[in-house]
């Protein structure tokens, strides 16, 4: 079924605006990364950079640009009536998780095999493991993500559960624990420690979907108020810096670890988008403009997974031509001008790639029995510490390619079921399918 049919397929009760957001989230992140890229190219060499580095007027710039927390509250719209939806069917947490990873994982699976191959072929013809290591880093980023929201999408049920029996005190709870992780990681300078608010700060942010969800954010003082409490909080809170987006030499940094700022963040966006929620949803009765969405949703884990890669091979396609297109300096007005140009030839390169490994994005009808439970729950711990491992660090390191990590999620995700394998079925002499 084309985009098309399926636009006008679309049941009445479906909210558009959930779809419209988790696109406009993922399409803000990759014109984004595009955007954020200084990279130049002086005298052969590859000198890599990010606005963010160069320019603190952009700086603010990153509290529209960081939409992360809107694509976590997304999905606690999503799973909330997913759960629900699954309960009504009497399905079990096991088959609802399976499906909920075979949607999430399966799309990364190629990702980390072409990644594999990329680094092990040109590590052995000579490429050095440093170059190796920050470009698949690069390319890599964002499994991060999606390592986080796996492990939130995990636990929903019981995030769905709290939100049912304490409501706006779990919102309290989740900022108040957040900002003690960070003291205790900031002030006690435990680093490590911070890195419990990957689970803590966006599970948090997930709970306003749910709030979304069940009416609690309805009506336009709610919004108000949601929005102007974060961005109160954002202004004056701590020692936390303006860019919510890492800065290279930074002493803080709100992404990595996530901070309890990326949570009043999500308020602030929370409650601006939902006041304009009424008038996205007239928008998108429009035919075409919903059809755009449908088209985005359809290939979004891709769009998002393999936009730096192509990033990358751009970048390194340009070294290889000398430098071809990488000369200008980054914010000058020559490189300013070049931009529609880079944006163009990054857009065709990934959509070259998404149309290629789009495929494993397509969802399955899975009509097999539920699984024992701790089959998805294993294969979920492993793809969140593979994926965590790669984001930190890439797959190479100056000893070489490190096979282990890349290969954790994929052999999870197949070992444990999480994807049904194809089966050929026996087919009898007189089936109609062997005629002529």
């Amino acid at each position: 079924m084309d985009a098309r049919a399926l636009a006008a397929a679309t049941p009445a009760d479906r909210n558009r605006v959930v779809d419209f957001l988790r696109a406009f989230a993922i399409v803000t992140v990759v014109l984004g990364h595009w955007l954020m890229a200084a990279v130049i190219v002086q005298d052969g060499t590859l000198v890599p950079n990010a606005v963010l580095n160069i320019a603190p007027w952009s700086h603010p710039l990153t509290w529209f640009f960081q939409v992360m927390p809107l694509f976590f509250i997304v999905g606690g719209y999503a799973n909330g009536r997913s759960w629900r939806s699954a309960r009504r069917r009497g399905d079990t947490y096991a088959t609802w998780l399976r499906a909920r990873l075979q949607r999430l994982a399966a799309p990364v699976l190629p990702l980390l095999l072409v990644w594999l191959a990329i680094a092990s072929i040109a590590y052995a013809a000579g490429v050095p493991g440093a170059t190796l290591r920050t470009a698949s880093q690069v390319a890599l980023v964002p499994t991060w993500f999606l390592a986080a929201y796996i492990v939130v999408v995990a636990v929903a049920p019981l995030l769905l559960s709290v939100w049912g029996r304490f409501g706006w005190w779990s919102v309290g709870a989740g900022l108040l624990l957040g900002g003690l992780v960070d003291w205790w990681s900031i002030a006690g300078d435990n680093h490590w420690i911070g890195f419990a608010n990957y689970l803590v700060v966006w599970a948090t942010v997930h709970q306003l979907g749910f709030a979304w969800l069940d009416g609690s954010l309805a009506g336009r003082r709610r919004r108000v108020a949601l929005a102007g409490v974060g961005l109160v909080t954002l202004v004056w809170a701590g020692p936390y810096p303006i860019s919510m987006i890492g800065v290279d030499g930074a002493v803080l940094n709100n992404s990595y670890p996530t901070r309890v700022t990326l949570a009043f963040l999500g308020m602030v966006q929370a409650g601006v988008v939902l006041l304009a929620e009424r008038r996205l949803a007239l928008l998108l009765e429009r035919p075409r403009v919903w059809a755009v969405a449908v088209v985005v949703n359809l290939r979004i884990m891709s769009l998002y997974l393999w936009h730096l890669t192509a990033m990358v091979l751009v970048i390194g396609m340009s070294l290889l031509a000398g430098g071809f297109g990488l000369r200008p300096v980054p914010l000058s007005g020559s490189w300013w001008v070049t931009r529609p140009v880079w944006f163009a030839v990054l857009a065709t390169v990934t959509s070259g790639l998404v149309l290629v490994f789009g495929r494993f994005e397509k969802p399955v009808r899975d009509l097999r029995p539920a699984p024992a439970v701790w089959r998805p729950a294993l294969a979920t711990a492993a793809v969140c510490g593979g994926l965590g491992v790669i984001a930190a660090s890439g797959i190479v390191s100056r000893d070489g390619v490190h096979w282990v990590w890349p290969l954790l999620p994929v052999a999870a995700v197949i070992g444990l079921g999480v994807v049904p394998l194809p089966q050929r079925k026996p087919v009898a002499p007189q089936d109609p399918a062997l005629l002529p």
